[in-house]
This record gives C-alpha cells, structure tokens and sequence, in this order.
C-alpha cells in the first residue's frame, strides 16, 4: 500500500501543476500503471505538453520528446547503423546508433503530422516493445510508455491514424478547455513561476536556493504496481459485465436501431483486456481488492472512445464517440 500512497500523491502534485485537469491526470496515472500508451486530443495550449512533462519529472527514467512533422523518417525515431571507419580497415564495421525511442517515457508530438511510415515505425515499437533496424532487433526498456498527442481541428496535411493503429493506444483522452475558476488559477501559477525563473537569472549560482524533488518512483516501485494491480481480484460477474459490454457493441441492433445506424463496427478483444486492465488500476488505486462494475465505468469512455468505427449517419445526428459509449453503458446491467 506504501507505493499506492505515493501514486495518490502523485496524482495530487500533478494536478497542483497541471490545474482543471483532473480526468486527464487520472487517466495517465492509470495508464501509467497499465504499462499502456495514450494518445491526448485536444487543442493547443491545454496543457497536453506539460501534463506529460510532469509525469516524467516524477518518474526514475528518461524522457525523450519526439516533434513530428512531414519530413521525419522512420530512421529518425528507431535509430540507425553508422558506418565508424578505424585506422585499420579490419575494424571498419557498422554501429547501431539508437533514437529517441531508446527512452522510458516518450511524448510523441503532434503524430498526425508525420508520414504513415513514421507512424508505423512508433506503432510497431510500441506494440512488439522492440526495434529492428537492418535485420537486427534491439529490445526497448522495461518501461516504455508513448504518450501522443495531437490536433482535432487542423487537419490539413495530416495523416490521421488508421483504426487498427488506434486499437493499439490503451486509452484516448480528450483534453478540454479549464472552467473559468481554474483559468485563473493557471495564470496565478504561471506568473508565480516565471517571477521564480526570472529571480534565480538575477542571482549568482551560490545564491540560488536548491531545490531536491522528493517524490520520485523508481522504476523498481512501478514494476512493484504493476504486480499488485496483476492480483486484483475480477469476479465473473464483472467479467461478464465487460464482455457484455464490448458484445453490445458488435450487436447495436440488441440496444437499438439507432445504435445500429451509429456503428460501423465494434470493439476489438483488445478492447475487452484493456477494459479489464483499466478497471483493475482503478480498483487500486481507490484501495480496493476487487474490480467494482462502476471502476469499469469509470474508465470506459477512454478505454473505448477510439475502439468504434462511427457511421456517416452518427456524423449528420452529431453522435460523438462518448455519446455511443454512453449508450452502451446505459443498455448493460452491472
């Protein structure tokens, strides 16, 4: 329970620096605990960026960022063989130089941005946790935790993500704008940290107070969540309730025939374990032993907003993901 009490007070540091984004914060904790990916939707300047900093800041690793955009190669995110010439042609030989992937937690920036290839190299390192550069593979760190985001509005010159690559991201967050209350708030904060910046430029180096950061997980503690949220107890009856759940969305038609106008197709049994997963990070993190039905709920629209294919009829009624999730979650009794 020692390293459950350090989360939660991850949590709240977080979120004392990423303000009004408490279902953001909570999520990447979760996801964090899952040894899952995100991908984070919203617009700029909501605090995508620094909500991910954050949760780097405090967690034992590297943290490398990766800006997408039209010209990036794939060589560019895996790495490449550098050819080191040696004062003796004997040692001339080809050398492996990794990239920005080779890290622990990784802000994929803006992915939409970049070529369907560069896309593929990040999805396929992220779904086989390796890298294979001129037919040899390289394995990546233990923990390794994609955080992507991108744009929902600007979408000229993209390359938006296939579904099949979208399955492979255990959650989407949307990021939405702060309440008015919390704007504010930022702006205080904001300005109390760039007084801070502008101070410590003003004096020497011996007069500028050094601050330790105390909360730190190592990665040896998140290994050791990552097996007390494995022992976390799921009834049947919640297993049935997840089945249900997800078999729902391949068979609309049993909740409704405007359901069924609103869904392409359902979700994936990849959809089904990381609802499963999800659920049982919550359970543990509210400190329980076993998976409630409404720990699935509270998940659910993360877990599975980007796992269903929407139909051109859901566009027109102005059905949005969470909408069918929702739908869904009202027609399954837990």
């Amino acid at each position: 329970m020692i390293n459950r009490e350090k989360l939660l007070q991850l949590e709240q540091r977080m979120n004392q620096q990423v303000l009004g984004q408490e279902e953001l914060i909570r999520m990447l904790i979760i996801a964090l605990l899952c040894d899952g990916h995100v991908l984070l939707e919203g617009l700029p300047g909501l605090a995508k960026t620094r909500a991910v900093r954050e949760l780097a800041r405090h967690v034992e690793g590297e943290y490398r960022r990766i800006q997408f955009t039209p010209d990036l190669l794939p060589s560019d995110i895996t790495g490449s063989e550098i050819y080191q010439q040696n004062a003796t042609r004997e040692e001339d030989q080809f050398r492996f130089r990794p990239g920005p992937v080779f890290g622990n937690i990784i802000l994929a920036d803006e992915i939409n941005r970049a070529s369907a290839r560069v896309q593929s190299a990040l999805l396929e390192a992220m779904e086989e946790h390796h890298v294979t550069v001129a037919g040899k593979t390289w394995p990546l760190p233990g923990l390794f935790m994609v955080l992507a985001t991108q744009n929902p509005v600007d979408q000229e010159g993209t390359w938006p993500l296939p579904e099949a690559q979208l399955d492979r991201f255990l959650m989407k967050v949307l990021v939405h704008y702060p309440s008015k209350e919390n704007e504010q708030k930022v702006m205080q904060l904001v300005r109390a940290e760039q007084q801070q910046k502008y101070q410590q430029l003003t004096q020497s180096a011996a007069d500028t107070p050094q601050f330790t950061e105390t909360l730190m997980l190592s990665q040896q503690e998140i290994a050791a969540c990552w097996q007390a949220i494995s022992a976390i107890h799921v009834s049947p009856t919640v297993e049935n309730y997840i089945v249900n759940l997800v078999d729902l969305s391949r068979h609309p038609q049993m909740v409704s025939d405007t359901l069924a106008g609103y869904l392409t197709f359902g979700i994936s049994p990849r959809g089904t374990l990381a609802l499963e997963r999800c659920g049982r990070a919550q359970a543990w993190l509210e400190g329980r032993d076993a998976v409630l039905p409404e720990d699935v709920k509270k998940v659910a629209p993360a877990v599975l907003r980007h796992r269903l294919m929407l139909s051109y009829q859901a566009s027109a009624d102005n059905c949005t993901p969470d909408d069918a999730v929702r739908m869904l979650l009202d027609a399954v009794v837990a």
